[in-house]
């Protein structure tokens, strides 16, 4: 799953004070790293329109926004760490501070569902959590999501 993570498609710390702009700001980074700047308002709707349906904020301070879009050509992710926690709407009504942002082709359904749960799984680890959150920078926010991927 680290795999799918590059420095360009993590920040650390997320400039944005809010929810809506936090997700603003990863589809950004997706959306410039895989060459859909032109569709980028179209991704940021399919991602605001999923978080409508139910709150991806899954608890323990961690939200997976997500959503298939046509126009991707495989499945895509971006990352960050707020700098302050958000209101999410989180399952447990804990605010966010970690966040991943997954993005599926329209037909990529079982990888779309795969990574959604290693993530899930992973995030279980308190110790990680707390890891990824002091990140000091990207690449350290990748090396130990990584490290933690190998370890299981």
């Amino acid at each position: 799953m680290s795999h799918l993570l590059a420095p360009e498609r993590v920040r650390v710390p997320l400039q944005a004070g809010d929810k809506e702009g936090i997700l603003l700001e990863l589809v950004e980074l997706l959306a410039t790293s895989c060459g859909l700047g032109s569709q980028r308002d179209d991704l940021y709707g399919a991602v605001l329109e999923r978080e409508r349906v139910l709150s991806t904020g899954i608890g323990d301070g961690v939200a997976l926004p997500h959503a298939k879009f046509a126009g991707l050509a495989e499945l895509a992710m971006a990352a960050g760490v707020s700098r302050e926690p958000l209101d999410f709407g989180a399952l447990d009504g804990r605010p966010v501070q970690l966040l991943f942002l997954i993005v599926a082709p329209e037909t990529a359904t079982g990888a779309h569902v795969r990574v959604l749960a290693r993530i899930s799984r992973l995030m279980r680890d308190g110790a990680l959590r707390d890891r990824l959150c002091s990140a000091e920078d990207e690449k350290a926010f990748i090396d130990a999501l990584a490290a933690a991927e190998h370890a299981t």
